[in-house]
């Protein structure tokens, strides 16, 4: 008793778990895994924040309290909890409905975002309802977030070149961004254009040419990870040194020098009607991508992760954020693949990472007084970019052209309409086309490859048929969706066969018979048997025939439910094995390949 309640302990406190065997040379590595990621997430936190219109500080605070929390109850070695991009950009749009940036209740609003946000997070995990973000499909999750980092670059662009511009969408923001283009300032473009370009050649050029002069590849790494820091510091100190900021440079300003505040979400019940939809919608797009990536790194060392433990450690690092001035966050890719390939062995670099953050949070914040938001900016942009990948769009026009007007759909809706219908679009068109290709299931008449017991479609194989036994094998789970489909179906093939005396449903991919589907079941044994012919199961699976014991279909059968679908050719074609009896026929097949 004492050991199951441990481990059930164990299983919703992963850091019981893997703390046990914590030693030195983990310890070495997840420091300087914290390290790397510290420098990293600085300048990126303040840039999120800046993103989600919040002041700079909340984008620290947010990568404070959440790590430490998933650290303890999250199941990945290698993710990096904190702001993103998407989830700032939805955090944005959603509270911007509500309050005007920068006020009191908009930072309320956004705390009570990160509440309701851990709090649908908690109620999944503690259910185990992980499997529902898988009706998000992979597909749309790329439209929504190459379309998002589009709309993100584009926000952006108000600060890079010092103008004023607003829009909750790809067109209000070009337009405006083309309004304002008079009103540039020359000194932030100069400062925000020249960020760009070195963030960008920091990212692809700088790492080779450091190990061209010498440098390992670890520490060459390292110091190109650390290039938005130098873009950050040398920036602020040009600010400050030439006295941009009296010239129309707008900075980051003063930031509270302290750990971050205990603060309160918003209790009141018409603030959370006008944020649950949006919690919800960022809750889903937040844990797609955080175990999207925590698996991906898993896997590279033969580890796993619990989607419904990473559920509970997200909602916790969400309610953490709600309590501590930060707002909604998850797992983001590049911090935590720079968090992988920097060695962390363990949740615990995220501990070290918080802790890095906290004593920047303490005595580094007023050095960035002049830090010009250009610079958060130009860092977003670069950020974001990498998100871009209009690759998607071949791929899928090539292998699924339903996957194709998906993500189509869900690129051009979020471009037009803004982050939130987009990805409401993105979560029905997933479900619609799962919906469409299950309600039209893949069926096929089947016969049996000559010499074997093995049954295939008479359009691909050389198989060999009875003219009195109809064989229709149904390659979906049979539900109010599909069940029509099939009916429909089984009285065309029958009306087109005189010589029709038995019908056989071959079930090896039936794994569930809902209600509809078992009325329609009924309604073909009915019809047939009026008609003088015998309806026949074969190879259904254990857990659905459980399912039609319990009603009175199998009492009203007209055939019978064979093991496999040989058994039922010999026994319905009278025992004959002979490949050549008189009832037999051998089709050509039509086109040679698959089942």
């Amino acid at each position: 008793m004492a050991r199951s309640s441990a481990s059930s302990i164990r299983r919703y406190v992963p850091l019981l778990d893997w703390g046990r065997t914590y030693d030195r040379n983990a310890l070495a590595d997840d420091l300087v895994a914290a390290v790397v990621v510290t420098i990293m997430l600085i300048p990126q936190s303040l840039a999120y924040a800046l993103l989600a219109g919040l002041p700079a500080q909340m984008g620290i605070y947010a990568s404070i309290a959440p790590i430490i929390l998933y650290a303890v109850f999250g199941t990945s070695r290698a993710l990096a909890v904190g702001p993103v991009a998407v989830v700032s950009l939805m955090t944005a749009a959603a509270v911007g409905q509500i309050a005007e940036p920068g006020t009191d209740q908009y930072i309320a609003a956004a705390l009570t975002l990160a509440f309701l946000s851990g709090g649908f997070l908690l109620l999944l995990g503690v259910f185990r309802l992980g499997f529902l973000a898988n009706f998000l499909s992979h597909p749309v999750i790329a439209g929504f977030i190459t379309a998002s980092g589009i709309i993100i670059a584009a926000s952006q662009i108000k600060h890079v070149l010092g103008i004023e511009a607003s829009g909750h969408n790809l067109f209000e923001l070009l337009v405006s961004i083309a309004q304002s283009l008079s009103q540039v300032n020359v000194f932030t473009a100069a400062i925000g254009l020249t960020v760009t370009a070195f963030l960008f050649w920091v990212r692809r050029g700088l790492k080779p040419l450091l190990m061209r002069i010498g440098f390992g590849p670890r520490m060459s790494d390292v110091i190109a990870k650390a290039g938005p820091v130098a873009a950050v510091v040398l920036s602020t100190l040009a600010v400050w040194a030439f006295g941009l900021a009296d010239r129309g440079v707008a900075t980051v300003g003063g930031v509270p020098q302290s750990l971050p505040p205990l603060t309160l979400p918003s209790f009141s019940p018409q603030l959370w009607g006008e944020l649950t939809a949006a919690a919800v919608l960022i809750s889903v797009i937040g844990f797609v991508e955080s175990v999207s990536v925590a698996q991906t790194l898993a896997a590279k060392r033969r580890q796993r992760i619990d989607p419904d433990q990473e559920l509970i450690g997200l909602g916790a690092a969400n309610i953490g954020a709600a309590f501590s001035g930060g707002y909604p966050v998850t797992g983001g890719f590049a911090r935590s693949v720079v968090n992988f390939d920097a060695g962390a062995r363990t949740p615990a670099a995220g501990a070290y990472t918080a802790v890095g953050l906290a004593i920047a949070a303490l005595f580094l914040t007023p050095l960035i007084f002049f830090l010009p938001k250009a610079t958060l900016g130009a860092t977003i942009i670069v950020a974001v970019l990498s998100l871009v990948d209009f690759s998607i769009l071949p791929k899928a026009w090539k292998y699924s052209k339903a996957d194709f007007a998906a993500v189509c759909t869900t690129v051009l809706i979020t471009l037009g309409l803004g982050v939130e219908l987009g990805v409401t679009a993105g979560v029905l068109i997933s479900i619609l086309i799962h919906l469409y290709r299950t309600s039209r299931p893949h069926t096929a008449i089947v016969g049996r490859v000559p010499g074997t017991e093995h049954y295939r479609n008479v359009l691909r194989h050389d198989v060999i048929t009875d003219r009195r036994i109809l064989t229709l094998r149904v390659d979906e789970s049979l539900y109010f969706a599909n069940a029509r489909y099939l009916e429909d179906r089984i009285y065309d093939e029958a009306t087109q066969r005189p010589d029709l005396e038995h019908v056989v449903l071959m079930c090896p991919a039936v794994n569930e018979i809902d209600m509809s589907a078992l009325e329609s079941l009924e309604a073909i044994n009915e019809r047939l048997n009026d008609t003088g012919v015998t309806f026949n199961l074969s190879e259904i699976k254990g857990p659905v025939m459980d399912r039609l014991e319990r009603s009175h279909f199998l009492e009203q059968l007209t055939g019978r439910v064979f093991l496999s679908q040989h058994q039922a050719m010999r026994a319905l074609a009278g025992d004959a094995s002979d490949d050549s009896a008189a009832d037999m026929i051998v089709l050509p097949a039509k086109n040679p390949q698959g089942k």
